[in-house]
């Protein structure tokens, strides 16, 4: 049964709002309620490759993403619950030499494509220039965080509703006073929007939504265990240990499709089935770069969204972040460049390193 008041409501229950509820009862906000459409971590998190890394053009998605990775680290003893992160790092292929200049002066590691070789014996490296190696990256199981951070929240007393769709965000004289839902409303004076490609149904932001799908092989014993997570840059193609399977995918929306761009950089695939897929959403703002920051109208509500593919790595930052903002606390990291206003002074701070 949906409470009749909450003093902060969060929309979405993918990993940026399980980690905000986290952090809202972490910093003492007594029973949040988190509002999710459908199960937790059934959109774009549950959807996406779970990847870690640190190897960004912006300065700023690099702390927060080497801040996230070392919360990721310390999960089991700060949240409770086991997490099955591999940090065997993130491979860039590069075939332009303009990119290969960019990331060398991001400061990657830059390999040879002899040594891309190496560590990946089964890539045909013809045609490429360099590769970057981002040590401090890797992968993990998205689901594992959300209900991680779900689970220690509600058992410090959050209340957790799921399908149960929000509506319509309910403002009063310029400022929040409650979220309608399909199952009643709740009336609160705080909302954390982190809805993903749905949260600009709720509030105006500049998002697209772009479908990305994985594809899952039959086992490849072939390859390394400790494989890292390893992209094609030039063409979004990418692949990593999935179990004793691989996991890939591309831009392109159909197996059809990304079949001959896969098997070109990794002809061994061209050996193996597919056993399953998936599909979802991949949120776009306008510069490739997160959309965060609190409204100026109506007062009360605080936003994150339009990651371009690297909010699950931010996720833990941006929760905190969200709620510290929720309850008028200062926060850890200065994430104002990154409100959407930014646009309106033509300001926009593209992110190049999207996938």
């Amino acid at each position: 049964m949906l409470p009749e008041r909450s003093d902060v409501v969060v929309i979405g229950g993918g990993v940026i709002g399980a980690a905000a509820l986290h952090y809202l009862v972490e910093l003492g906000c007594r029973r949040p309620v988190l509002l999710e459409r459908d199960t937790l971590a059934s959109g774009s998190t549950g959807r996406c490759a779970g990847g870690v890394r640190t190897l960004f053009s912006d300065e700023l998605n690099r702390r927060i993403c080497d801040e996230s990775i070392g919360r990721l680290e310390r999960f089991a003893d700060e949240v409770g619950q086991e997490l099955d992160l591999r940090l065997w790092g993130y491979l860039f292929l590069l075939d332009d030499p303009a990119d290969a200049a960019r990331f060398a002066a991001d400061g990657a590691r830059m390999l040879t494509p002899g040594e891309a070789h190496e560590i990946v014996p089964q890539l045909d490296v013809d045609g490429l220039v360099a590769a970057a190696f981002d040590e401090r990256a890797g992968y993990v199981t998205p689901d594992l965080v959300v209900q991680g951070y779900a689970r220690r929240a509600a058992a410090l007393g959050a209340h957790v509703e799921q399908s149960c769709a929000v509506t319509r965000i309910v403002s009063e004289d310029g400022r929040v006073v409650a979220v309608e839902t399909a199952r009643g409303r709740i009336a609160t004076e705080r909302v954390v929007l982190a809805a993903g490609v749905w949260s600009s149904e709720l509030f105006s932001l500049p998002l697209e939504r772009e479908r990305r799908h994985m594809f899952f092989t039959e086992d490849a014993p072939g390859f390394p265990q400790e494989l890292p997570l390893t992209i094609d840059f030039a063409t979004g193609f990418y692949f990593h240990r999935e179990g004793a399977a691989l996991a890939l995918g591309g831009r392109e929306q159909s197996l059809d499709d990304l079949a001959p761009v896969a098997v070109r950089r990794l002809p061994a695939l061209a050996e193996l089935g597919i056993r399953s897929s998936w599909w979802g959403w991949y949120e776009l703002s306008p510069d490739h770069n997160a959309l965060i920051g609190a409204a100026r109208v109506p007062e009360g509500l605080v936003y994150a969204t339009g990651f371009s593919g690297h909010g699950f790595q931010q996720g833990p930052v941006v929760g905190e972040h969200l709620a510290r903002l929720a309850l008028g606390l200062a926060p850890v990291f200065d994430l104002s460049g990154l409100a959407v206003e930014r646009f309106e002074r033509g300001e926009g701070r593209r992110e190049t390193n999207v996938v």
